[in-house]
């Protein structure tokens, strides 16, 4: 295999396999906030989700993925979780639940103020959470988010008010991995890469971002990051 990730629609997750302590790290920051039932969206192939469900305040997970290539392949690693092919707006009237995730969603969606107020849709009911995480800081826009299908990254004025048009309370709104700013700028806008290097993706998980983020969480809230942490509740 390339150490080279191949630009294929799923290069993305290829990449997130190798970032264990990564997922690991994004998993535990939701954790008091997801109980009974979920649902992920945006589910992709799985890598989030199985962590998802294997928390002890989670009754059930429903994941909800649009792309058919990777419901393929999440029924064929995580045959016992409920999948929806689709997306939040073709589930069934009515649906509700406690929490929504969404990791790396929001931005591949042109229309993201109609999508965050389906989400308040959904949890208004049980009062629920919604726990979002997507790319921060347009000034490091690359051609790698375009080839991602981002439409744009974000920076959390524009967020927050976003979450009060929608109908949710903001219970945190935070930007994330400040280490991990300077490497997306320096590789995929200087040197303009336009895939990730597997060995670098693995080294800096196990070696650099159980260090940085232990660091991180010594100090306030940074002023800057690679991507933005949001829970919030619905109204």
């Amino acid at each position: 295999m390339s150490n080279k990730c191949t630009q294929t629609e799923n290069f993305e997750f290829e990449a997130l396999k190798y970032a264990e302590n990564y997922r690991n790290r994004l998993v535990s920051e939701f954790s008091p906030y997801l109980n009974g039932d979920v649902i992920e969206v945006g589910a992709g192939i799985g890598q989030i989700t199985v962590k998802v469900a294997a928390l002890s305040s989670v009754k059930s997970v429903l994941a909800v993925e649009p792309n058919s290539e990777f419901c393929r392949i999440f029924r064929e690693h995580h045959p016992d979780i409920p999948l929806h092919f689709g997306t939040v707006n073709s589930l069934q009237d009515g649906s509700c639940c406690d929490s929504i995730v969404s990791i790396n969603v929001l931005e591949h969606i042109n229309e993201h103020s109609a999508e965050l107020a389906r989400y308040a849709q959904i949890l208004s009911p049980r009062k629920g959470r919604l726990c979002l995480f997507v790319p921060a800081r347009p000034e490091i826009y690359a051609p790698i988010d375009k080839d991602f299908g981002h439409f744009r990254r974000y920076v959390k004025a524009d967020l927050s008010k976003m979450f009060f048009e929608a109908g949710f309370t903001v219970i945190r709104l935070e930007y994330f991995n400040v280490v991990g700013y300077f490497a997306w700028w320096f590789n995929f806008c200087v040197l303009k890469k336009r895939g990730f290097d597997t060995r670098a993706v693995r080294a800096f998980d196990r070696l650099i971002f159980p260090v940085t983020s232990t660091v991180e969480g010594w100090f306030p809230a940074p002023p800057f990051g690679q991507s933005i942490l949001v829970v919030a509740e619905a109204k």
